[in-house]
């Protein structure tokens, strides 16, 4: 009795314990020795994703010409942004001549709602006003996209065609009804005439296209409002 209740414990803690070394024997054989996660690979791609499409190398591009030049195509793969527009010392110092230019034009512009009679006077007055206002401040943006200084060193502008002497200025100030309105015609008439030449050159000598479309549009635009100005006191 004694050896079969020995031989019964021994199947029993056998199925006891071949389970748990069956168990040891999976765990130890997976494992990596390190409690680090194993790193999951990336998805493979699939041989149908679409790929990018290869930019195409016989485009051309037109590039325009300085005015009066024509235009020439370049390859579009040679055409690169390269800041702002070239421009030469002639473009630069249109600029830095036009801003004192138009400040001394809204200057007198301002003296019109005060003093002047006749209401077509005050109209022309307000177009200079709206218009060379604006421009101004665009062309101080030119010069400080390009990293360029507003003033020249050492001109006086008082030298430049149409600009009015500072007399000339005291009297348009103290000026009122007709005899401002003839004063303002005259000096404004001169004023514009300098601006007319200066915008004039600029179409010879600039190489900025953005300088040459202003230009043209101060020629062009100052020139009608000589003949205003000159229709308002009847020539």
């Amino acid at each position: 009795m004694t050896n079969r209740r020995a031989r019964t414990l021994a199947v029993v803690t056998l199925a006891l314990v071949l389970p748990l070394m069956v168990f040891m024997v999976i765990r130890l054989d997976g494992d990596t020795g390190t409690n680090a996660p194993q790193p999951v690979s990336a998805p493979a791609t699939s041989a149908a994703s679409p790929t990018a499409s290869p930019v195409p190398t016989d485009l051309t591009v037109i590039a325009p010409g300085r005015p009066g030049e024509t235009a020439a195509t370049r390859p579009a793969h040679e055409v690169r942004d390269a800041g702002p527009a070239p421009h030469n010392s002639l473009d630069v110092w249109f600029v830095r001549m036009m801003i004192p230019h138009h400040a001394q034009a809204l200057a007198m512009a301002e003296l019109a709602p005060d003093r002047a009679a006749d209401p077509d006077v005050r109209a022309i007055a307000e177009r200079i006003r709206a218009s060379q206002g604006p421009e101004m401040g665009m062309m101080r943006g030119w010069l400080q996209t390009r990293g360029l200084p507003a003033e020249a060193q050492g001109h006086d502008h008082g030298t430049m065609r149409g600009m009015q002497s500072p007399e000339a200025m005291r009297q348009l100030a103290a000026a009122r009804g007709a005899d401002f309105d003839r004063l303002f015609v005259r000096m404004m008439t001169e004023h514009h005439q300098g601006a007319i030449e200066m915008a004039t050159n600029l179409l010879t000598v600039g190489s900025d296209l953005t300088l040459n479309e202003f230009a043209n549009s101060v020629a062009t635009e100052q020139t009608v409002e000589i003949d205003r100005m000159r229709e308002v006191l009847g020539g």
